[in-house]
């Protein structure tokens, strides 16, 4: 079994900054790619960023500049760094990961956090 628990929502002003975790925890053999997704309100769930095992990255347009992915593989955390926060980036921001168990087949799966909420406003 593999458990993904995000953490650092939660209220910061128009401007302000918030630090996302994503700390992996399980039977895990490896972790390919990982990436945070968002959804707001009455809206579909977006990619806001990707991450591969080797640390390459890329954005959505609308986060580019402002939010950094980041991994440490030896803890299987990524991290979301996000600065010049704006009201649209107010949404339940959800980790994925792309993960090899150690039993089993060694077939590579994706795993869902449960969300954590963010919220921008003054």
């Amino acid at each position: 079994q593999v458990h993904l628990v995000e953490s650092g929502g939660g209220l910061a002003q128009p401007g302000g900054s918030l630090r996302l975790s994503c700390a992996a925890s399980g039977s895990i053999l490896s972790i390919n790619a990982m990436a945070w997704y968002r959804q707001a309100l009455g809206k579909q769930r977006e990619l806001v960023a990707r991450i591969t095992s080797n640390g390459t990255s890329d954005y959505a347009d609308s986060v580019k500049g402002r939010f950094t992915i980041s991994r440490d593989n030896f803890k299987n955390t990524m991290y979301l760094q996000m600065n010049s926060l704006k009201p649209a980036d107010t949404a339940v921001y959800f980790c994925e990961a792309n993960i090899v168990l150690r039993i089993g087949l060694f077939v590579p799966k994706d795993y869902w956090g449960q969300g954590t909420q963010v919220t921008v406003s003054s």
